[in-house]
């Protein structure tokens, strides 16, 4: 192997997330009460939330817009040499925008977007999660207390775009950031349908599939982890009673074998919550995992995931 075209793995995770929603009061109302998030800071027209084993200071921030989809994503590296390392390299590729200054929880990150627009940085300077004495634990792994509030989740865990061009952006991530194939969905026409990317053992941390209508830069899903299956099916009844709606589930998926519920919390975004890891992947020559179309419904169980879950997404495209 020529050791310097050897791609390295130098970005850790997803960090933090932002969702855009023209309804904040009532999507901050569904993570704090529903999923149980902590509200640690306000300003500008956004709102930091995090839960509680989030390592840092939040994970989540709701921004005031007038359309709901994805603001930024944010990748930690591994270190700030790793992060200069992969700044130079996005910036040969011209989808760098440039530096960012320093903002709540973390210090300045290194701005791009995907091919299909999708909106991420780098960042390696975060702050910690700073734990008042009322919300410490006496397990000194977690950072902090299991809130005794809704069904409280346990971190933020994955991404999941819509893209006119799945291939594309695929490429970038792996190119550009040093992402590692897990699985991927092809068509008949041998077009790629839908991806899972990971930095890490767990089977993604961002994925993308085909925007049916069309749209560019769109969000199909933010995830978060439980832990436990049967979380989801108590979620299903709590949603059911505050009105909130449910897209698919409970019920498990094919690739990455995870329990999960779909909901679309207030402001228009559909959530993710995932009732167990799947599987995790320790092998370093992992090869990736092709299905078919027709593989995936005899993979997973549990409720059918309509037409309309594979289309919609948000920002919402009206299907008249």
């Amino acid at each position: 192997m020529d050791t310097e075209k050897e791609p390295l793995h130098e970005v850790a995770q997803l960090a933090f997330a932002e969702l855009l929603t023209p309804r904040l009061n009532d999507s901050v109302a569904f993570f704090t009460e529903i999923l149980g998030m902590e509200v640690v800071h306000s300003e500008g027209g956004s709102v930091f939330l995090r839960a509680y084993e989030d390592p840092y200071r939040y994970s989540l921030q709701l921004t005031e817009s007038p359309k709901a989809g994805a603001g930024i994503a944010s990748f930690r590296t591994y270190s700030p040499q790793a992060l200069d390392r992969r700044v130079k390299v996005i910036e040969r590729s011209g989808s760098g925008q440039g530096w960012s200054n320093p903002s709540f929880g973390r210090g300045r990150a290194y701005r791009f977007q995907s091919p299909d627009g999708h909106r991420m940085e780098l960042v390696w300077d975060v702050e910690p999660v700073e734990v008042p004495a009322a919300n410490r634990t006496f397990l000194l792994n977690r950072p902090s207390r299991r809130p005794l509030r809704g069904l409280p989740i346990r971190r933020l865990d994955h991404i999941n775009y819509l893209a006119k061009d799945p291939a594309a952006n695929i490429e970038a991530m792996i190119e550009l950031l040093g992402f590692r194939l897990t699985e991927q969905v092809v068509g008949n026409d041998e077009s790629i349908k839908a991806a899972w990317l990971r930095v890490s053992n767990l089977t993604h941390e961002v994925a993308f599939m085909v925007d049916a209508q069309g749209g560019r830069g769109r969000l199909h899903h933010l995830a978060f982890w439980y832990g436990s299956p049967t979380y989801l099916m108590d979620l299903a009844d709590i949603c059911l009673d505050a009105g909130i709606r449910i897209d698919a589930g409970p019920g498990r998926h094919g690739p990455s074998q995870a329990h999960y519920l779909y909901v679309w919390e207030p402001g228009g975004n559909r959530i993710e919550l995932f009732g167990d890891v799947g599987y995790l992947i320790f092998n370093p020559s992992w090869k990736p995992v092709t299905w078919r179309d027709g593989d995936i419904g005899r993979a997973g169980h549990g409720s059918v995931l309509t037409r309309e879950f594979y289309m919609e997404g948000s920002p919402f495209i009206s299907q008249r």
